[in-house]
């Protein structure tokens, strides 16, 4: 491989962008959590998006961070936002999984809505938020904001450029020490790993190789959480007989940092590419992210670094609320995460929910 062909990969790959509206709207943000404060309010301020209103329930949640993010107004009700949102409001529902079909159902018919995931907090829910949207015509997404992460927008970018050739392999595995203690209302929920973090790289592994012939799943509880639900899963998605894909993630290793991981690995029979999701390292404060990769013509040079920009949180924010927008205004013609295709992850975490619970196996040890 010449250095030209390797700066055209770099070049495209540093040039990845989400998608943007051509006008901006005003967005409403209904809850005023600890991701709204953290990735939602920072990247819709680095993206230029205006947020018009925050709403919480908690009295004076919403009016405290509205406050110090300079939002001009916050409200207590979903009502009361929604009944003085600007007619081409985008509504950013960032709240519990088991709260979302309350506040959807609150919201204007027609109105274009981002949902946070996961898409309720079984696939019975998400079949009644699925129905709702399809009720109320909304023009609605689920938050999956792991696909617009500067990672995952330039390796789409290297291999759109024939890096990897034919695909193979892919694997994410997480091994960290995860601050559950920080989403309270985790402490009582009846499923968690998968549901609330494995869930993204499901999500993604769907948007590069579309809905897997099945699974075979493991979510088990971990010692250090005695009063969580299970926070360690191995997942395989079955892509037939030629191709190899697993989610592995231990959200308990507090042993230091030097045998963390936090990384997804694409192998094809041309190349590879290797991410670090540094925000898993060291929550919430995180790590950079980064992308490095191979190509099978240039293995003396090793791997390479490619140059990305930015973090999954906050700027993967950008993407998914700027792909609502483009889409709601007409400028692009696809939702990727629309309900419908969130809807399908729902059907995937759902599936391994119940390959983890049945009877593994059993060996024939005594030859019976």
């Amino acid at each position: 491989m010449t250095d030209s062909i390797k700066d055209k990969w770099k070049s495209a790959a540093e040039a990845a962008s989400p998608p943007r509206p051509e006008r901006v709207r005003p967005i409403i943000i209904i809850g005023a959590g600890g991701i709204v404060r953290a990735a939602h309010l920072p990247a819709y301020a680095k993206a230029g998006f205006p947020v018009a209103a925050l709403m919480d329930v908690a009295p004076g949640k919403a009016e405290e961070l509205a406050r110090s993010a300079g939002v001009p107004k916050s409200f207590t009700s979903v009502s009361a936002a929604a009944g003085a949102a600007p007619a081409n409001a985008v509504f950013d529902v960032a709240v519990p999984a088991s709260e979302v079909l309350g506040v959807l159902a609150q919201l204007p018919d027609g109105a274009a809505v981002l949902i946070q995931k996961p898409m309720g907090e079984t696939l019975a829910e998400a079949t009644e938020i699925r129905d709702l949207c399809q009720h109320k015509r909304l023009v609605a997404a689920v938050n999956f904001q792991l696909r617009y992460a500067p990672f995952n927008l330039a390796a789409r970018a290297l291999a759109a450029r024939g890096l990897l050739g034919e695909w193979h392999d892919f694997e994410a595995q997480v091994r960290t020490y995860t601050p559950w203690h920080l989403w309270t209302f985790l402490a009582t929920a009846p499923r968690l790993e998968i549901l609330y973090h494995s869930i993204h790289y499901l999500d993604l592994i769907r948007s590069w190789f579309g809905n897997p012939l099945g699974v075979y799943a493991k979510t088990v509880e971990h010692p250090s959480y005695p009063k969580l639900a299970a926070t360690k899963s191995v997942m395989i998605l079955d892509y037939g007989d030629s191709k190899r894909v697993f989610v592995a993630t231990n959200h308990g290793h507090d042993y230091g940092e030097a045998q963390q991981r936090s990384f997804a690995l694409w192998e094809g029979t041309e190349g590879s590419m290797r991410a670090t999701l540094g925000i898993n390292l060291d929550y919430p404060k995180g790590k950079p992210d980064s992308l490095d990769y191979i190509h099978r013509s240039e293995m003396k040079s090793g791997w390479q670094s490619c140059p990305i920009r930015g973090n999954w949180f906050p700027d993967a924010f950008v993407g998914s609320m700027g792909a609502l927008q483009a889409f709601a205004e007409g400028s692009i013609s696809e939702l990727p995460s629309n309900f419908e295709d969130a809807y399908q992850t729902m059907a995937l975490v759902e599936a391994a929910y119940r390959s983890s619970a049945q009877q593994a196996e059993k060996i024939p040890f005594d030859g019976k």
